[in-house]
């Protein structure tokens, strides 16, 4: 018996030894990833960025979602740029969350954020679309929590493959036939470009505040040009220095520029509904890590706009060959002149429509996010309307349609290469 005993009490002290060395290990560990965030000058990983997305949907948004990272492959079948610089079949992914309640023929809605953004900008769309839509929403291959590969693209075409082959072999890896795809500022601009290019996929379009349809500048940037700043800036532009470059330049103070950012464009200068604090807060960390992360999808931008926002390749020059019915959505506030597109418009061979939603800047979707769901709704009246609800087939109040343009304006229209 006092074997017995004897023979408890080691295995008790055993027992208590392995917690203790267990606790110790994840102290150690713990210290470990505490210096190595100290370490590091720009205060962000892969890992933060996930977390980051995590906190803000699961705070912010009611709907349950499932996320996942989407794989993608190497490089679309017989493309000219890879998404990778070295000579290995390294895999890339496409970060992906899903919004899908499972109601029977409910028409799937495909969400593309613009630049310098990613998914979760549209965390106040979600709930609200989730109820008519299976909703996918996405990262770009280069921003957000995607793989984020070196990016050797070289010319204005290159560069709208980077983004249009990736989002179509995300398109068969997710198994997808037909789907609304909806666009966001230089997320219209590759939904319009990966429109053109595979029209049997996409039902309809929605561009949201889509830049890409003119190449004339806005006479005020022609004046800021040519002062001294004005020809400062498009040099920087021109050599590819981006916002993302001086977020991780200020290391540790990026946290601190950025929530001062977030705070006068959606709080003290919003155009429509400003952010409360928790909402404020969760983006602002969320923006942080998304912009300080490794640099790769930002490089597109002097390759696809001149400074002010001018397409290197309008797409009125492809209007003619547009197959698929397309809204363009603007707010009343946008930045971005909606005339472009309307001229645009004039000029394709399918129906299109242009909605303006009032109390809305550029980020529209988050300015007025009722009223921008009122539109959305409008343009996808064709799949929504039912018998027992025709509401969707009513433009709500607020909402306007400007009249199309008399000959002598669409034949103004010029294209600038």
């Amino acid at each position: 018996m006092r074997r017995a005993v004897l023979k408890r009490m080691a295995e008790k002290n055993s027992l208590q030894h392995s917690a203790a060395e267990l606790s110790a290990d994840a102290n150690s560990k713990s210290w470990m990833n505490a210096w190595k965030q100290c370490l590091r000058w720009s205060p962000t990983s892969k890992e933060d960025t996930v977390q980051a997305e995590k906190r803000l949907l699961t705070s912010l948004v009611k709907t349950p979602y499932i996320q996942q990272q989407v794989n993608i492959g190497s490089g679309a079948p017989g493309a000219r740029v890879h998404w990778f610089r070295s000579q290995s079949n390294e895999d890339r992914f496409i970060n992906t969350v899903t919004f899908d309640k499972g109601a029977p023929n409910t028409p799937t809605l495909v969400m593309v954020h613009g630049y310098g953004a990613a998914q979760g900008f549209f965390f106040r769309n979600f709930d609200a679309l989730a109820e008519k839509f299976r909703v996918h929403a996405i990262d770009q291959i280069g921003w957000g929590a995607s793989s984020r590969p070196d990016f050797t693209c070289k010319s204005t075409e290159e560069t709208e493959s980077w983004f249009v082959d990736s989002l179509e072999e995300w398109r068969k890896a997710m198994k997808l036939e037909k789907f609304i795809l909806l666009g966001h500022s230089l997320g219209g601009y590759v939904a319009a470009r990966y429109a053109l290019k595979h029209p049997e996929n996409v039902e309809h379009l929605i561009l949201v505040g889509s830049a890409g349809f003119s190449s004339e500048l806005d006479q005020r940037v022609l004046e800021f040009r040519s002062t001294w700043k004005g020809a400062f800036i498009n040099y920087l532009w021109e050599s590819n220095v981006t916002p993302q470059k001086f977020v991780r330049f200020i290391g540790p103070w990026g946290p601190q520029i950025v929530r001062g950012y977030t705070g006068a464009r959606f709080g003290t200068r919003a155009v429509g509904t400003v952010l409360d604090e928790n909402e404020s807060k969760l983006l602002s960390d969320y923006i942080f890590h998304t912009l300080a992360a490794r640099p790769s999808g930002e490089y597109c931008l002097k390759y696809i706009f001149a400074f002010g926002a001018s397409a290197r390749l309008p797409l009125t020059q492809s209007a003619p060959d547009w197959k698929v019915p397309t809204s363009f959505i603007y707010g009343t506030e946008d930045w971005i002149d909606w005339k472009g597109a309307q001229k645009a418009s004039e000029l394709m061979n399918v129906p299109t429509e242009i909605i303006r939603v009032p109390q809305g800047g550029h980020f529209v979707f988050m300015d007025n996010a009722h009223d921008f769901h009122s539109a959305v709704f409008y343009a996808c009246r064709k799949f929504l309307a039912t018998g027992r609800d025709d509401s969707v087939n009513k433009l709500a109040p607020g909402l306007s349609i400007p009249p199309r343009l008399s000959k002598d304006e669409i034949t103004s229209t010029k294209y600038v290469r």
